[in-house]
């Protein structure tokens, strides 16, 4: 166990000087947002913030009708909040590893336990996995973003990116797997046999296969039910 003058904490846990971009880390599990107008974050993660910024729920038709039914069918992963006004804004997901991307005009679909902020920039959408209904409890529903700024994912431990090509598709554990890219076309993949139904399988036996050219991002922890 470490022992410390209140000085020295206060020299060991004090905040580092501030990124020079709008999206920085203080550490490899929280993240700094340099607002000076709004960004879009997970709900629940603010743990601390300067100046004056304002916190709102997302309202029901904040983004469309459209994506309104989407968001009442699937409760997908956690509601957004707009964080509005000009400070700085720490936000942290349960002690997960926070990495930023530049999605620089490219698309990457997120799941959306996993996805902790993004510019107002990016253009976003809900994705309903339709085939994979009655399959499994979780991990159906994921976001899929687009356009030029950037946004903030995160991964239990240090994420892994797997390259996917036309002649060589990569399964993964669908609660392993973080984000893939938009050239990818993903499926829901069954190894089901008797040892499953006795109980004696590996526990593997549904996975998500990725087909095309691009690349999928797991990590080698979550939770599980």
């Amino acid at each position: 166990m470490s022992s410390y003058s209140i000085q020295e904490f206060m020299e060991k846990t004090e905040r580092s000087e501030s990124p020079s971009e709008v999206f920085g880390l203080q550490s490899e599990r929280i993240l700094e947002v340099d607002l000076t107008d709004n960004v879009w974050a997970k709900m629940g993660t603010m743990i601390g913030y300067t100046g004056d910024i304002k916190f709102e729920r997302e309202r029901a038709l904040e983004h469309g009708v459209e994506r309104a039914v989407k968001k009442t069918f699937t409760d997908e992963g956690g509601e957004l909040m707009k964080a509005s006004g000009r400070g700085r804004l720490f936000l942290a997901d349960q002690g997960k590893r926070v990495t930023i991307l530049d999605l620089g005009s490219q698309q990457l679909t997120v799941n959306g336990n996993d996805l902790l902020a993004f510019e107002p920039s990016i253009d976003w959408d809900i994705e309903f996995m339709r085939k994979a209904a009655g399959m499994m409890a979780g991990g159906l529903f994921n976001i899929t973003l687009q356009g030029e700024g950037k946004i903030a994912v995160t991964t239990y431990f240090e994420p892994l990116t797997l390259p996917v090509t036309s002649d060589q598709p990569v399964f993964t554990d669908p609660s392993a797997t973080v984000a893939w890219s938009g050239g990818l076309t993903p499926e829901f993949h069954t190894d089901i046999n008797y040892r499953t139904f006795l109980g004696k399988g590996s526990g593997e036996s549904i996975q998500m296969k990725f087909s095309g050219d691009g690349f999928v991002i797991v990590q080698p922890g979550f939770e599980t039910e």
